[in-house]
């Protein structure tokens, strides 16, 4: 049985990966446009989960290293003639860098008061951008040289997210995890089994704002345009973090889930009733959130569809009682 299921998640792997390549090939340019912003926001989804998820840092400063990444990239590539995927891959570095002295100054915050910061950090950043028009281009914004292919753009994205997927699953079956949860239920009791809280804080924190930064940039190469408002939208963050909510928290199946539903429905929902889009959404989000505390997931789970135990736990649990034998 066990065997049964496992090379039914590998097909289902395998299928969904030969559609992510075929897709550009057979589909429409409107089925590649709205797969790149899934693709986007599945990625930040992942991003957030990493800090929100596992380490338990809910926040809502996700959409800063976006709008870094979107103006670094953007002003790479009109200033300097920089190839749009080399600047997005700039846009990224500048998110670590960023993150570094950010993380070790805002992590001294817990719980809603780091929340806050994050989001005060972002008006800020936002205000930055406004202010410096002789760079930034203000209010006006910036304009690229347009993309004639959105193909390459998909590429890329969707190599980004599959990455993105890769990792969350090695971390949520390391030791690396654990200790992330560890820091999520009780920091302190955490700190007192040796657990180097701070330092792994900061690692996760500068490591969920690698992508972040990258998807802003090639965001502003999707788009062909960037001012502060589109870079540093509070409907960015705030999908994203529905989107982690709707599939499950600090799960690995969780923001893909959340992603594809929430996209779709709201693709759908403002394509067909754009007078209540934002009402009819936020009632769908509302309802998940009251109905389905540990999202999507959770119903896989019931169904036996689903399992969160991670190998580690039966490793561990396998030593522990050969030690006590």
């Amino acid at each position: 049985m066990n065997r049964m299921k496992k090379v039914n998640s590998l097909g289902v792997a395998g299928v969904a990966g030969v559609a992510a390549l075929v897709l550009p090939l057979i589909g429409s340019d409107y089925a590649v446009s709205f797969s790149i912003q899934l693709l986007i926001f599945l990625v930040l989804a992942y991003s957030w989960n990493w800090i929100g998820g596992y380490a338990g840092y809910t926040h809502f400063g996700q959409v800063g290293f976006f709008g870094i990444g979107a103006y670094v990239g953007s002003l790479l590539n009109f200033h300097l003639g920089v190839p749009w995927y080399f600047a997005a891959m700039i846009a990224g570095l500048a998110g670590a860098l960023t993150a570094i002295p950010l993380g070790g100054a805002m992590l001294r915050l817990k719980g809603p008061f780091f929340a806050i910061g994050m989001f005060g950090l972002t008006r800020v950043l936002e205000a930055f951008a406004l202010g410096f028009d002789s760079v930034t281009g203000g209010g006006t914004g910036i304009y690229l040289k347009p993309v004639s292919d959105l193909r390459p753009v998909y590429y890329v994205v969707a190599a980004v997210a599959g990455v993105m997927l890769f990792l969350t699953w090695k971390l949520d079956n390391s030791r690396l995890g654990l200790k992330l949860l560890a820091i999520r239920e009780d920091e302190d009791a955490a700190e007192s089994l040796g657990i180097p809280t701070t330092r792994l804080k900061i690692g996760t924190f500068v490591a969920s704002a690698i992508a972040p930064a990258a998807m802003g940039s090639l965001y502003a190469v999707y788009l062909g345009f960037i001012d502060p408002p589109t870079a540093f939208a509070p409907n960015i963050e705030l999908t994203t973090i529905a989107m982690v909510l709707l599939g499950g928290m600090g799960t690995v199946l969780g923001p893909l889930c959340g992603a594809v539903v929430l996209s779709v429905v709201n693709e759908l929902l403002w394509a067909n009733y754009p007078q209540i889009y934002l009402a009819s959404v936020g009632v769908i989000i509302l309802l998940a959130v009251l109905f389905m505390p540990r999202g999507i997931v959770s119903l896989g789970m019931k169904t036996g569809w689903v399992t969160v135990s991670r190998p580690l736990f039966r490793r561990l649990a396998a030593r522990h009682g050969e030690a006590l034998s």
